[in-house]
Parts: C-alpha cells; structure tokens; sequence
C-alpha cells in the first residue's frame, strides 16, 4: 500500500518535489526505491526512526531528468 500512495501523490506534483512517506511495513525500505528507480524518480533517503520507516522521493517528470 506505501507503494500506491506514494504513486498517486508523485501523479499531482510537479518536476523537482519530494515526497516523503513515513511507513510502519518495512517491505517499504525495498519497495518504494525500486518503484522510483523503475519509473525514473531519486530515490534522496531512507533511514528508520522509532519504528517507522521514512523514504523521500523526488518527483522527476519528463525531459528534465
């Protein structure tokens, strides 16, 4: 499910934001890197606070990558 939100919300912004999505599954360590390796995002950080898991994206769209 952190995959799918993170998808939807990267739709609605522009090229150059980041989103940041603070998880309980630790699947999402894995999960949401490959996600926007696939579909051409920066992966910026992961790192693990107080059991929650924080992955930050930068939405990259187009030919500004």
């Amino acid at each position: 499910m952190p995959v799918i939100r993170v998808q939807n919300a990267v739709e609605s912004l522009p090229h150059g934001s980041r989103v940041e999505a603070v998880c309980t599954d630790p699947g999402a360590l894995n999960d949401i890197p490959a996600w926007s390796r696939i579909n051409g995002h920066r992966l910026i950080e992961t790192r693990t606070d107080d059991g929650e898991y924080i992955i930050v994206v930068e939405v990259v769209h187009g030919e500004a990558s």
